[in-house]
């Protein structure tokens, strides 16, 4: 929320990452940018790999947006990502509405 108060909407995607990495490492919030996580299919990694934007704590996948409104397809790309990468919470914040525009995930 403090990002978006900030800078407020319609920058692009890699402003508000950069912000938000700022404002993580402020808080001690340990996190890791754009981490290449594998995909996990019957067990077995895929050799293709994809990035979450960020891991807080190492247990909460992060996936930024910067889109005048979500059309859905962004529900779907982090629930597969929690299921790819076996983490089990997850959040998507999207920055591009006049209001941050947020929600959580728990598989």
């Amino acid at each position: 929320m403090e990002v978006h108060g900030i800078l407020g909407s319609g920058f692009l995607a890699s402003v508000y990452h950069e912000a938000l990495s700022r404002e993580l490492s402020h808080l001690n919030i340990p996190y890791a940018r754009e981490c290449s996580l594998p995909v996990i299919y019957k067990g077995e990694a895929l050799p293709c790999l994809f990035r979450a934007d960020l891991i807080c704590f190492g247990t909460i996948l992060v996936e930024l947006k910067a889109q005048t409104r979500l059309s859905g397809t962004e529900d779907a790309q982090v629930v597969n990502y929690l299921k790819a990468s076996g983490l089990k919470k997850g959040l998507l914040l999207n920055f591009g509405a006049s209001r941050l525009d947020y929600k959580r995930y728990v598989l």
